[in-house]
């Protein structure tokens, strides 16, 4: 048996006479006699071609081999499934949305812990996958990286799946003919990547990456670009600097951690999914997180970025000006984050942001906390009889503060998505949809 700190999970594995027939199985895979002695790396890969958000993960999977390998570990590959809400919007199949999240986490658990992997990577790009890998890593607690599979570009003039939604509803109006929609459908998306603005893929990744979960900068970056591959090299290495270190996530997702998360969440505007997914990783790894907090952080916390779908701004305008460090930065110099939190760099949040320059003093998408988008959070905690244990909505600040109007109840999204098209649905009406679960 190795005396490797770093191969705690693979040494038995494939150590000693008695686990040659192992061995043998990983010999037919490309392993030679010193890569048993090399600690094992799994790259958790949610590559599919099944949605543009996780359609080029493949690639930056063998990348993060790549960086595990010449730091001297030993990769290997292996994927999870993944499920499209941007696809399965307005039918039945959303009913399997939350659901994927726990059967990634479940996946990525089991084949950790059956072929003994050192350490992980996981690279993600979608709204139930991301913190999927999250749970995952959280309960093997073994030394892991998260890596976001980053932004898709944005659509013929400046259009996203969100002008897609839009399109269907100027139809329903009248104002929008069926050619043009389809010209709006068939440039919106244009290739790799998750949806274009702070909808819950980039909400999550920018979460990820406050809590020092990937390294500085993973959650700006485009999809297709040399820095995303990069990260994704960076990342292999980083998971080897972890085994020396002995740094695991429970040493990373800390209270205080998930409280850095949820302040940048509110300053980017982002979306209500993250406090759903952020309790849901607290509990998996044995952190304390309520709806209150995301009351109580909330009240002293600003909205600064002006990024769709409530704003005008793409991440990807967002990544050119330098993503979320420097409003990381900012929010650290104003007493808002815990500096002192513990990253997969090896170093504290504080220590990692030390260099990191500010803003260009030209940009408009990211504004000063002497004039923020709104003074508090977007992300209002509701109870009442419809909701007794608590619900989320997003108030931007643009809507006001308060609504009323004549209730109108459906028993599915799809029978809801029927009567708005048709015009049954007016403004002023508040739509209460039935049996969809959280």
């Amino acid at each position: 048996m190795t005396t490797d700190k770093r191969r705690r999970y693979s040494a038995p594995v494939v150590d000693g006479i008695n686990k040659s027939a192992s061995r043998a199985m990983l010999r037919a895979v490309g392993f030679q006699d010193e890569d048993f002695r090399k600690p094992q790396v799994g790259i958790a890969s949610t590559w599919s071609n099944l949605t543009p958000c996780n359609m080029h993960i493949d690639g930056l999977a063998r990348e993060a081999a790549k960086g595990a390998d010449a730091a001297g570990g030993k990769s290997l590959i292996f994927n999870t499934i993944t499920i499209s809400d941007g696809i399965a919007n307005g039918t039945e199949g959303m009913k399997y949305s939350l659901v994927s999240r726990e059967v990634i986490a479940d996946s990525i658990e089991t084949v950790a812990g059956c072929e003994g992997f050192d350490g992980l990577v996981a690279i993600g790009g979608c709204d139930k996958n991301m913190p999927g890998c999250m749970m995952g890593l959280a309960r093997l607690n073994r030394p892991s990286v998260f890596v976001y599979g980053g932004t898709i570009m944005p659509g013929e003039n400046h259009t996203d799946i969100i002008s897609v939604f839009e399109a269907v509803g100027a139809h329903a109006r009248g104002n929008m003919d069926l050619i043009e929609v389809k010209q709006i459908e068939e440039t919106a998306i244009p290739g790799p990547g998750s949806c274009g603005g702070m909808y819950t893929a980039n909400t999550m990744a920018s979460a990820i990456e406050a809590m020092g979960m990937s390294l500085p900068g993973s959650s700006a970056q485009n999809a297709v670009s040399d820095t995303k591959l990069a990260d994704c090299e960076a990342a292999g290495a980083a998971v080897l600097k972890l085994l020396e270190a002995d740094i695991k996530p429970s040493d990373i997702m800390t209270r205080e951690a998930f409280e850095n998360a949820i302040t940048v969440v509110i300053t980017l505007g982002g979306s209500t999914n993250a406090v759903l997914h952020l309790l849901a990783m607290a509990s998996t790894a044995g952190v304390e997180l309520s709806l209150e907090d995301f009351v109580r952080i909330g009240k002293k916390v600003p909205v600064l970025a002006d990024l769709r779908p409530s704003g005008h701004y793409m991440m990807s305008e967002l990544v050119a000006i330098g993503g979320i460090q420097p409003l990381m930065k900012m929010l650290l110099e104003r007493g808002l984050l815990h500096g002192d939190c513990m990253t997969v760099t090896g170093k504290t949040l504080a220590e990692n942001l030390a260099s990191v320059p500010p803003y260009p003093e030209d940009q408009q998408i990211i504004r000063a906390f002497e004039n923020p988008i709104k003074a508090d959070s977007h992300l209002r905690i509701l109870f009442g009889n419809l909701a007794p244990e608590g619900s989320v909505a997003k108030i931007t600040g643009k809507e006001g503060t308060h609504f009323s109007g004549r209730a109108r109840v459906f028993h599915s999204e799809e029978e809801a998505q029927e009567r708005i098209l048709d015009g049954t649905v007016v403004a002023g009406d508040v739509l209460v949809i039935r049996y969809e679960g959280p």
